[in-house]
């Protein structure tokens, strides 16, 4: 891999005496989206946690060269402001990063919402108001306004229904393809992961135990957890159709 835009090397991430993550090391490359997938408790959110400064390393480097990264979370209604319409949540963001002055600001925050799939009139609608699909495409396009190179993904569809999923997991692909971004996809399930990743790590207690291009980690999983992950998902294609 030449000129990741992303280096993580030994990464260790304490909570008092608890480590949660215990030497992990990865590369992102420009353009990919890299899945790391662990049940509960792995340490999978922590990693995502530290690299957008939510969270200290105990020990280890990060090397990040993208100009912006930005992180979308799995309770999407919850990481909205309840007394903001969608078109305030957009434009402060817009503002705050001057990405636009105020007479443009409803413009760009309808362009954002077009980008995601979502019609302009649901700007002037307050989350409680919208899908749990819709508040996830609000809170995708709350990131992009900030123009990421890095786009950090943290369960970013384990509480829709499965067919809203798989429609946020194809924007996500569409996405990459459209803008260039470089994806980190977390995720408990490896049947989110498998359609649109290029690379799998799979993390268990703090570390890695297998890592690969995910064919091939759905073809020939290394470890024995890696196969009861895939056992517990017994048709992977099935569960996203």
């Amino acid at each position: 891999m030449s000129d990741p835009i992303l280096t993580v090397e030994d990464l260790h991430v304490r909570y008092g005496s608890y480590e949660a993550v215990k030497g992990v090391s990865f590369a992102l490359a420009k353009g990919e989206i890299l899945g790391i997938v662990g049940e509960s408790g792995s340490g999978k959110s922590t990693i995502a946690r530290t690299l957008i400064g939510l969270q200290k390393a105990s020990a280890g480097t990060v090397v990040n060269r993208a100009t912006s990264t930005q992180m979308i979370f799995q309770d999407a209604v919850g990481s909205l402001n309840p007394r903001m319409t969608v078109r305030q949540t957009l434009e402060e963001v817009l503002r705050h990063s001057r990405r636009s002055s105020d007479a443009s600001g409803s413009r760009r925050a309808a362009e954002l919402l077009d980008l995601v799939g979502l019609s302009s009139a649901v700007l002037d609608q307050y989350p409680r108001e919208m899908s749990g699909g819709q508040c996830q495409r609000v809170s995708i396009a709350r990131a992009l306004a900030c123009r990421p190179e890095i786009l950090i993904a943290d369960e970013p569809v384990s509480a829709l229904d499965v067919s809203v999923q798989a429609r946020i997991l194809n924007l996500l692909r569409a996405l990459r393809q459209k803008l260039g971004l470089t994806i980190l996809l977390i995720a408990h399930d490896l049947a989110v992961v498998k359609n649109v990743c290029d690379r799998i790590c799979v993390m268990e207690r703090g570390r890695f135990v297998d890592q690969g291009p995910a064919e091939r980690v759905f073809s020939a999983p290394t470890s024995d957890y890696t196969r009861r992950l895939l056992a517990a998902v017994p048709d992977v294609d099935r569960a996203l159709a």
